[in-house]
């Protein structure tokens, strides 16, 4: 018996060729594809591709996709392979998708039919009928071939005009429904015609089958945009409107050169067709939906890094969070998605019509990697957040990172966040005022009060690493201060790593741990720009005593108020008077009194950075 054949385009989507032959073959990069010497045939000089979806070696013609690469590697019968790939993918290879000859040719008589309906539907177009649905494509700028190329069309405002078309053809209301060209009642029995008074755009799988239709009203009716429903042979969770032509643009041979086009995700038809005829042949859209993870898995079976098309307003940015939010579960180091942001009020189509083909090339070449582009979509409207709102950004930034499940990657991930935090919220934009010298901090209550030079202030800072490593359980209590720290890179380095640790629930609670932890993950020579001396030997000292981490408490705090003065002083007042009104236990007191001893230090002009 047959697999179906939407398991099977599924599974070839959800199980990457090159990671399959990979483990059989070594593999090289070679532009958008690898190669490699071919297992088939002895060879020394690579002559064997692996392309998206296919295999090809120039040297013995052998050829094929991911599931004749399994059978002819391992010696196994069709089934078998599909099977094995299933298992691989997390897949099952259900029963009642092994089509028996009967349900093979019904799948046929239903493409049978949608094939019929755009053949009416194309042709009506260019009818008087069709006239109004005519002028208003040709009134959006696309041209008769534009038109003829995806097969655009007009469905009668006639109700009731399909239906009698088609029974001329031999196809019944019944198998309309089933190809979901018919509304059903309750009973699943066909009432009237899905599609008509509209604009139609024929629905092609990514190999080019038709297999739906959508279609756009004219003047005011609702649904401005309609798709046909969930069939047999389509499932609009995983296909995208212009997938068929934009794979093979993407991935069609080119001269030496010649930079393939971007596969880009816009919003709707209109948007991918304009795009297409403006030269931007990778232009795809989904289905009247948010992007799925199956999209995102044909989109990166194309091109590693698709850019994600979104309007500029407050919508377009809460949709690209929300495609951000399903790509990072699925993301991997070989796979990474751009976001383009356009200007408000715009989209693909009108920016086309009205400023022109380059400034379109340079809105798409200017798309930023998400990495980048993700703090500012999940930070928007935190102007002059206070202490809650910057907690609850630095919570929801590590958070997004954690989706990521490649541990390396979200690491990498969560540092590009959290240093961007750092960058925004500690000085700048009326926002935080970080430290500029002593002179501009220095309290005005400090009598003798002299510049601390840079010099001064980078050992200020890294001794206060030093200690954050030494006393690790200090870390959550100071988070919120050591954010705003103005520190070079080999100092935030450090920072970022003690902040992930704390943030994943997996920061040792001692230096002897801390130090295993680094030399476990090979991670000592972070470290090695703040301790002047063997951390080994400094993480075995008296480092654990009670006594020592109270007193490195007060050191720290002192530190900070020596770098941040009056903001030091204003922010101990407040914590004063919001304990001595809501109360608080003995742990929060004592943390206060660390920071009482440090201010009032300030107060009498302690400006020794080893005196407490």
């Amino acid at each position: 018996m047959a697999i179906d054949s939407a398991f099977l385009d599924e599974l070839r989507a959800r199980t990457p060729i090159a990671s399959v032959v990979g483990r059989r073959v070594k593999l090289a990069r070679s532009g958008r594809n690898w190669k490699g010497c071919c297992p088939f045939h002895g060879e020394k000089t690579p002559s064997f591709y692996v392309y998206d979806d296919h295999f090809h070696c120039f040297g013995c013609g052998v050829h094929g996709d991911v599931i004749s690469f399994v059978m002819q590697m391992e010696g196994k019968n069709f089934p078998e392979a599909v099977e094995e790939l299933a298992s691989s993918a997390g897949m099952e290879v259900p029963k009642d998708t092994r089509r028996t000859q009967e349900e093979v040719a019904h799948v046929r008589s239903l493409e049978d039919v949608l094939a019929a309906t755009q053949e009416i539907w194309s042709r009506a177009l260019y009818k008087p009928e069709g006239r109004a649905g005519l002028d208003y494509l040709l009134g959006r700028g696309l041209t008769r071939e534009t038109l003829e190329t995806f097969g655009l069309g007009w469905a009668s405002e006639k109700r009731g005009d399909l239906v009698s078309a088609l029974a001329l053809k031999g196809i019944t209301p019944d198998m309309m429904a089933e190809a979901g060209l018919m509304r059903v009642d309750e009973q699943g029995h066909p009432k009237g015609e899905l599609f008509w008074g509209r604009v139609t755009f024929p629905i092609r799988d990514r190999k080019g089958r038709l297999v739906s239709f959508g279609g756009r009203i004219l003047g005011d009716g609702q649904p401005k945009y309609l798709n046909g429903p969930e069939t047999p042979v389509f499932s609009k969770r995983r296909l995208l409107f212009g997938l068929d032509r934009a794979r093979a643009a993407v991935r069609a041979p080119r001269p030496k050169g010649v930079v393939a086009p971007d596969l880009v995700v816009v919003e709707g038809y209109m948007d991918v067709i304009a795009l297409h005829q403006a030269g931007f042949t990778g232009a795809v859209a989904p289905l009247g939906t948010a992007l799925t993870p199956e999209q995102l898995e044909a989109l990166w079976q194309v091109d590693r890094a698709p850019i994600l098309c979104f309007d500029g307003d407050a919508a377009g940015r809460r949709a690209a969070v929300k495609a951000a939010e399903t790509g990072l579960p699925l993301l991997k180091q070989d796979y990474s998605l751009r976001i383009c942001l356009l200007p408000d009020g715009e989209d693909p189509d009108s920016l086309v019509r009205t400023r022109g083909r380059q400034a379109v090339a340079e809105m798409f070449a200017a798309a930023q990697p998400l990495s980048e582009v993700l703090f500012d979509l999940l930070s928007t409207g935190a102007n002059n957040p206070g202490p809650e709102e910057r907690a609850a950004l630095r919570r929801r930034l590590t958070e997004v990172a954690g989706l990521i499940p490649d541990k390396t990657l979200a690491s990498e991930y969560r540092s590009t966040l959290l240093d961007r935090f750092f960058t925004t919220f500690r000085r700048g934009g009326g926002k935080w005022n970080g430290p500029q010298s002593r002179k501009a901090n220095a309290p005005a209550s400090v009598p003798g009060a002299v510049p601390v030079n840079m010099d001064q202030t980078r050992e200020r800072q890294r001794l206060m690493l030093e200690l954050l490593l030494l006393h690790p359980v200090l870390v959550p209590e100071v988070e919120e201060a050591l954010c705003r720290l103005d520190l070079p890179e080999e100092f935030a380095e450090v920072r970022a790593l003690l902040l992930d640790l704390s943030a994943e629930g997996e920061l040792p609670d001692n230096a002897a741990a801390l130090y295993a932890w680094l030399q476990a993950q090979g991670a000592e020579e972070t470290i090695r720009a703040v301790v002047r001396e063997s951390y080994s030997a400094m993480s075995e000292s008296d480092a654990e005593d009670p006594a020592h981490t109270v007193a490195s408490r007060t050191q720290w705090w002192h530190f900070y108020g020596l770098l941040y003065g009056p903001q030091f002083i204003q922010e101990v007042n407040r914590e004063i008077a919001r304990f001595v009104e809501k109360g608080g236990d003995s742990a929060e007191w004592q943390r206060l009194q660390a920071r009482l001893e440090a201010m009032e230090r300030l107060k009498r002009g302690g400006v020794d950075d080893t005196e407490l």
